[in-house]
């Protein structure tokens, strides 16, 4: 199992004192530091089952410069969502976790990455 973290956020720390707490074997990636690949992005999509809007942190400044509130949300925009994402790793969702079945899951709840533990 991966997360996708960035340390200076509170719901990444929850989930690796969680991961830990259940004795978890789990490799950590500093997603802004280690920036994935647009093929990582459409991978772990294609796992969560989302779109690129879907994981997308559109609050953040670097939203806001883009104008991503007003991309279009189709098939034929995905690419350039996912270029962005991978431009500006700090737009992504976290922290994501793949689990070892082969799918993943946004963990930002307790929920959600007990969800990952039990695949």
């Amino acid at each position: 199992m991966e997360i996708w973290i960035n340390p200076a956020c509170s719901k990444c720390r929850s989930a690796l004192t969680l991961l830990d707490a259940e004795g978890a074997d789990y490799t950590v990636r500093r997603y802004l530091e280690d920036v994935p690949s647009e093929d990582e992005i459409r991978g772990v999509l294609e796992r969560l089952g989302l779109e690129p809007w879907d994981i997308t942190r559109t609050q953040e400044a670097d939203a806001k410069e883009l104008g991503l509130k007003a991309w279009p949300r189709d098939a034929g925009s995905r690419d350039r969502w996912i270029t962005a994402l991978a431009e500006y790793p700090r737009l992504i969702q976290r922290p994501i976790i793949t689990a070892d079945d082969g799918t993943a899951v946004v963990g930002r709840s307790d929920e959600a990455v007990r969800d990952a533990l039990s695949r």
